[in-house]
């Protein structure tokens, strides 16, 4: 199967319906787990897909609650143990063994969670501008908004305070907070545009918040550094110097994991396989090569 081709399987998970996508084929398995909560994986698959043409099996899916899978609104869904469950049962269903497994932002929270949970299911590792200690993450995410100034920080909170977070002034806070560590490209890639604007604010809102840099869902204090030293397999961590979930956080993982190697992409944000594509699956080919 070539990357022009897809496989598309629905598995059910929990009652619910679970659509997935498979490019490629063979044992040597890359498993993507996206970012959100409740985003479609559109804007992580489809960069990652030509690597179907040099002997990977691509496989990415909608998680529960975004993109082509059922989209239920019982709030207790949405939190991280069910979403390492969802996982577990999506690989099973695929047949899937022992996969490179790659989370990028929530993704790679999940996937820290799920190799906790399933370490006996992962070749290697890699977690892509992501964190283990989002408490940690606050701190930074309140750094990039005091870059703004002190009266643009006074009127993001009053606004928060309030509740008013669809304000004009606080939005347009958040735009420019998200095109300088969200993504830095003028112009966003369609497939990133295609997830964003089918971004499921229920799930978010519930695990997240409201906005990138603003984190008062329940995984709000969510902390794994004290146990990732438990994490034995490969593991490559990459991150942009701008971005949102930047290199303090990647070094903070660094410095528990028993094997782990750190690359920084200098003008990159939050999406580096988009703003320095080369560079990324230059450095992901290295680390895959190495670990198949």
């Amino acid at each position: 199967m070539t990357q022009n081709q897809v496989e598309v399987v629905e598995v059910e998970v929990d009652g619910f319906k679970i659509v997935t996508y498979s490019y490629g084929s063979g044992d040597n398995v890359l498993f993507l787990l996206n970012g959100g909560p409740g985003l479609p994986c559109d804007y992580l698959r489809d960069p990652h897909i030509p690597l179907a043409n040099e002997g990977y099996r691509v496989v990415a899916f909608d998680q529960l609650g975004c993109g082509n899978s059922d989209r239920p609104e019982d709030t207790a869904l949405w939190n991280i143990s069910r979403y390492v469950e969802e996982v577990e049962t999506v690989r099973k269903a695929l047949g899937l063994d022992h996969v490179h497994l790659l989370g990028q932002s929530w993704g790679g929270w999940l996937s820290i969670e799920y190799a906790l949970t399933y370490p006996e299911a992962i070749r290697s590792l890699i977690l892509a501008n992501t964190c283990g200690d989002l408490p940690h993450l606050t701190t930074e995410l309140n750094r990039m908004r005091e870059a703004l100034g002190s009266e643009t920080v006074a009127m993001m909170l009053h606004h928060e305070a309030l509740g008013t977070l669809d304000h004009p002034e606080y939005q347009a806070a958040v735009t420019i907070l998200n095109y300088r560590h969200v993504c830095r490209l003028k112009d966003w890639p369609e497939s990133l545009l295609r997830s964003v604007n089918d971004w499921n604010m229920g799930p978010y809102g519930t695990m997240q918040g409201p906005n990138e840099f603003l984190y008062i869902g329940n995984l709000k204090d969510w902390n794994r550094i004290p146990d990732m030293h438990r994490l034995q397999m490969p593991v490559l961590i990459v991150t942009g110097t701008h971005d949102e979930i930047g290199p303090a956080c990647a070094l903070k993982m660094h410095n528990v994991l028993p094997n782990s190697e750190v690359v920084i992409f200098p003008n990159s944000s939050h999406v580096p396989f988009y703003e320095e594509p080369g560079d990324y699956f230059d450095a992901l080919k290295r680390f895959l090569e190495k670990r198949s």
